[in-house]
């Protein structure tokens, strides 16, 4: 007789079978997701691969198709009409008649894209030279005129010459008198002319473009006067603008003719240079600045009214100014006995870059010594080094 106790409770041979087919099973289930897993990971790369690749023969198809299509020609644009334009094509000067584009502004001296119909296709921008777009200034200077000590009055002349018109011009207006058109700075070196330059650029929100005088001076023939005549195109092209030329005597020096092809190259570049400042063609919302030390060696062509009428002079700062320059360049200083009086009447005669000069070389003495305040003593030891031995050189040398 069987017992049905002993017949549930031992699992038969067929039961154990089958858990382990459900245990294989389940294994290769887990085997086939990570497979798949792998799988969809590499189709994500394909497609990614495949995507570049479209992307690339795209970029090729559009290559081959402008390399099919007809070279296009540079033209001048003479004259605008109602309807027709006056073309003039670069190299053979020949002159042509064009529809207008409906959809297209077009001025006078504009240069087109025309194709072998002589069809205006685009409007080009106007061609700049390289050496006038990098006279931009892009970051204006941290400099501001609380940073300039005892040139106040002449900081005020310099705002109402070259800001006033540019922030206010409706003040000129209302008087009836044109405003100021430039101003020229002169006095010993140091004194500040820089300076206050670097202080407009930070005020003023209009361009600013920055140039030395002997960069107009070029080796060639005629690019010294082509140089000038961009430099003023791109300042009318961005008006409101401040260009600011400093050492201007290296190009408008008295006319000579020594027979050197420099000589007459020189000339040529000043002469373009007065035409810009005042000549027929107006200059526009542009405001010139400029800056020497020879004021002496100035043509008297571009001293007269109208290239520039304010001539300001920068001097050497007084006693009262050479006090605000020491105070200015220590601000930031920790000082600790220092008699700013006494040093104004030990610097006589003296320019505000040699105050800034010893103000630095007393911090120098400082620094040496692992100190972090700087002493009156200091300052007497930078200004023995600094003045009173090239004093003594300076003596030594012509003695």
């Amino acid at each position: 007789m069987i017992n049905m106790s002993d017949a549930i409770a031992k699992p038969t041979s067929l039961d154990s079978e089958k858990t382990v087919d459900v245990r294989s099973l389940l294994e290769e289930i887990e085997a086939l997701k990570v497979q798949n897993e792998e799988l969809r990971s590499k189709l994500m790369d394909v497609t990614l691969e495949n995507n570049s690749y479209l992307q690339t023969i795209q970029k090729f198809q559009e290559q081959l198709e402008h390399l099919r299509q007809p070279p296009l020609f540079i033209a001048s644009v003479i004259e605008v009409n109602d309807d027709f334009v006056v073309l003039r094509q670069h190299g053979n000067n020949q002159e042509v008649l064009a529809y207008k584009p409906g959809d297209v502004e077009i001025e006078a001296g504009s240069r087109v894209a025309v194709n072998s119909n002589l069809s205006i296709v685009r409007v080009l921008s106007k061609p700049v030279d390289p050496r006038a777009r990098v006279m931009e200034l892009i970051e204006a200077p941290d400099i501001d005129y609380d940073m300039i000590g005892g040139l106040d009055d002449q900081i005020r002349e310099v705002v109402e010459t070259v800001e006033l018109p540019l922030k206010e011009p409706e003040l000129f207006e209302s008087i009836g008198i044109s405003p100021p058109s430039g101003v020229l700075l002169h006095g010993p070196p140091g004194t500040g002319k820089t300076l206050i330059a670097k202080a407009v650029a930070h005020r003023t929100k209009a361009t600013f473009l920055r140039l030395s005088g002997t960069e107009l001076v070029q080796k060639y023939i005629g690019e010294g006067a082509r140089l000038v005549r961009e430099v003023f195109q791109l300042a009318r092209d961005n008006a409101p603008c401040i260009v600011f030329i400093d050492e201007i005597d290296a190009v408008a020096s008295m006319r000579s003719y020594d027979g050197s092809t420099g000589s007459a190259e020189v000339n040529r570049t000043m002469v373009q240079l007065l035409a810009e400042l005042d000549g027929f063609e107006s200059r526009g919302n542009v405001k010139i600045m400029a800056a020497t030390n020879r004021i002496d060696l100035l043509d008297q062509a571009i001293l007269r009214p109208g290239r520039f009428d304010r001539v300001i002079e920068i001097p050497l700062p007084d006693e009262k100014g050479r006090e605000e320059i020491f105070k200015i360049h220590t601000r930031k200083m920790k000082l600790e006995g220092v008699n700013f009086k006494k040093l104004a009447k030990m610097t006589e005669g003296l320019s505000g870059a040699d105050i800034k000069a010893i103000s630095m070389e007393a911090g120098m003495f400082a620094l040496r010594n692992r100190e972090t305040r700087v002493t009156m003593e200091y300052f007497e030891k930078a200004y023995e080094k600094l003045i009173e031995s090239e004093a003594e050189e300076q003596h030594r040398m012509f003695v």
